[in-house]
């Protein structure tokens, strides 16, 4: 059944999406991405809306988290990162027929070809579900802590980030604890990852974020330091 459910919104969806191919619009996004990869050059409304009119007429996503996750890694194999796109969008659509269980085929996907554009979407992904989940199960999180000490970069980005718009139920221990841990280290993206996601704290508790820079300033980086300061007085 999931491979039928495939076969068919595969192909309406990519028709869909080339017919509003822009070859000049595809250079400076490709540029914007240093050019590592293939674009078909459509902005993201036009490309949402051309989405939701290849989806009209196809089966409805039958509640079975296994079509949802397969037509996703389905769109991700094609080479122009708009599909990649496009499969994000859906599964953040429907990201309440997915469970804790379907993390590991999400996880798998923020390690295919991976860059920022791709993974903070999937870390949203994650979060809808870990938040979702943890009414029924409040040690979900457990599974960020085995993301966190991942040997792929990536991943520890989405450990790092999957609490962004939380609001009152971060996990205030754990998110200090991930930036500490992950502080050593001197990628970019985990520097500006831990500082994002400190920043984001910051609208609900300010004092406990500043007061979290001041006492680790010489742990934190600069930029680290400069992204969660960005809106504190």
């Amino acid at each position: 059944m999931t491979q039928r459910f495939v076969a068919m919104c595969l192909p309406a969806i990519e028709a869909a999406l080339r017919a509003q191919a822009d070859a000049q619009q595809a250079v400076p996004m490709k540029a914007y991405m240093l050019g590592q990869f293939e674009f078909l050059g459509i902005r993201a409304g036009p490309r949402r809306e051309a989405l939701k009119e290849a989806l009209q007429g196809l089966p409805k996503f039958t509640g079975v988290a296994d079509e949802l996750l397969a037509l996703a890694h389905a769109l991700w194999q094609l080479p122009e990162r708009e599909f990649r796109y496009t499969a994000i969008d859906l599964l953040a659509k429907h990201h309440k027929r997915l469970a804790v269980d379907d993390l590991p085929r999400i996880l798998a996907l923020v390690q295919a070809d991976p860059w920022w554009d791709t993974v903070d979407g999937l870390a949203g992904v994650v979060g809808d579900v870990l938040l979702r989940t943890k009414a029924s199960q409040p040690d979900v999180q457990r599974h960020m802590d085995a993301c966190l000490v991942h040997p792929h970069l990536w991943v520890r980005r989405v450990a790092m980030l999957h609490q962004l718009g939380w609001r009152d139920q971060t996990d205030q221990a754990r998110l200090f604890r991930y930036a500490l841990t992950l502080a050593p280290e001197t990628d970019f993206f985990i520097r500006k990852a831990i500082g994002w996601a400190l920043r984001d704290h910051a609208r609900t508790q300010p004092q406990a974020v500043k007061t979290f820079l001041i006492e680790h300033t010489a742990q934190l980086s600069g930029l680290t330091r400069r992204e969660a300061g960005k809106h504190l007085s």
